[in-house]
């Protein structure tokens, strides 16, 4: 997908313009999975499947790294799914997470950052932030 697709199409999934009134596009109705696919030697890997898997339902949510090896799945999780797992799958290698977030927050984007490197995913929680603000204002992530 052209990176400015999958911009647009993250911005409008992230930015609220209005206030809450419990649509989808509301911080606290979903969860953001973002991070970069790199190979055994630490290539970035342009046109990767990524999905997201909700443990409890089975649904499926898909996404495809960009030209810099950089993905974004938005999952729709509400208040009450805080501490659910998800497993986050690439080719052959899987990652089972727990959606952390607090419930009564309804401003701060929820979500985690987890990158594939080589066979194993690595998440790195306290890079979520900074990397979606990157990804935001559409600078190198």
């Amino acid at each position: 997908m052209p990176r400015l697709v999958l911009t647009a199409l993250v911005a409008l999934a992230l930015v609220a313009t209005s206030p809450p009134v419990g649509a989808e596009h509301t911080v606290y109705f979903r969860y953001v999975v973002l991070g970069f696919v790199k190979d055994g030697a630490g290539k970035l890997m342009h046109g990767r499947p990524v999905d997201v898997v909700r443990d409890k339902t089975g649904l499926v949510y898909h996404g495809e790294t960009d030209d810099q090896g950089f993905f974004v799945v938005v999952v729709r999780l509400g208040d009450e799914s805080a501490g659910e797992t998800l497993t986050v799958r690439s080719g052959t290698a899987a990652a089972r997470i727990a959606a952390r977030f607090d419930p009564t927050n309804h401003t701060d984007h929820r979500g985690t950052r987890i990158d594939l490197e080589g066979p194993k995913f690595v998440e790195r929680t306290s890079a979520f932030r900074p990397t979606l603000v990157r990804f935001l204002r559409n600078d190198t992530h």
